[in-house]
């Protein structure tokens, strides 16, 4: 599943993502509307989890552009404000579901995982390229007939690159998508489980080095 947090709040929109990183969501983070509005144009999410009171574009606008879109992500809108009047104006605006702060984080992963799996959000049956195929409901990845002992991370890189249509993916946004926006750019991190994945991959190699670009699979 992969979800957007739109969010002001740093710290909070980090530990959310940190949260939905560990039970194998692919996640990107954002702080106003304006960007929230960039990324959803450039990539589809299953699930938008939307604070209300956004700076920039506000958040009852980025929804509204959503609804009239007729974008297929859900929208879990946040807000400080818990008064039956505002969901009532959020839900009608166009969000899937509502959730006031403060929020217990359990309840905020079970209301993700519930939008993600309502129809209209279907995930894909498969990724693959060659004989290497992942299933994103199941979080399994195979080659051949062999299945991959991949962890978390190996698989949240394998299934972007796969994702990416042959595109190099850099190492900044891996960092940003299957780590943290706050990692030290500078970290090897992307180098060493990348290694490790490649390793697991096998023969004959299916992830290219991109020069300044980053990694990419099926590139031209």
């Amino acid at each position: 599943m992969r979800v957007l947090i739109a969010e002001d709040h740093e710290d909070l929109a980090r530990a959310v993502a940190a949260g939905l990183r560990r039970r194998g969501m692919t996640v990107d983070v954002v702080y106003d509307g304006d960007d929230a509005l960039d990324r959803l144009v450039a990539n589809r999410y299953d699930v938008l989890v939307l604070d209300r009171d956004l700076p920039g574009t506000h958040g009852d606008d980025v929804c509204r552009h959503l609804a009239a879109a007729r974008s297929e992500s859900r929208v879990l809108m946040l807000t400080a404000s818990g008064t039956l009047k505002d969901r009532v104006e959020g839900l009608g605006m166009g969000a899937d579901d509502y959730l006031p702060k403060p929020f217990e984080f359990d309840e905020m992963i079970a209301r993700v995982q519930a939008l993600g799996r309502r129809p209209g959000v279907p995930p894909p049956d498969r990724l693959g390229y060659g004989d290497v195929v992942v299933d994103p409901e199941r979080r399994v990845a195979t080659r051949g007939n062999r299945r991959l002992a991949l962890t978390a991370k190996e698989l949240g890189l394998l299934e972007c690159l796969l994702t990416a249509d042959g595109k190099p993916v850099s190492t900044e946004e891996l960092l940003d998508r299957i780590w943290d926006p706050a990692t030290d750019p500078f970290t090897t991190t992307v180098k060493t489980t990348m290694r490790r994945l490649r390793v697991k991959l096998g023969d004959p190699p299916i992830i290219e080095t991109v020069r300044d670009s980053g990694y990419r699979i099926g590139g031209p």
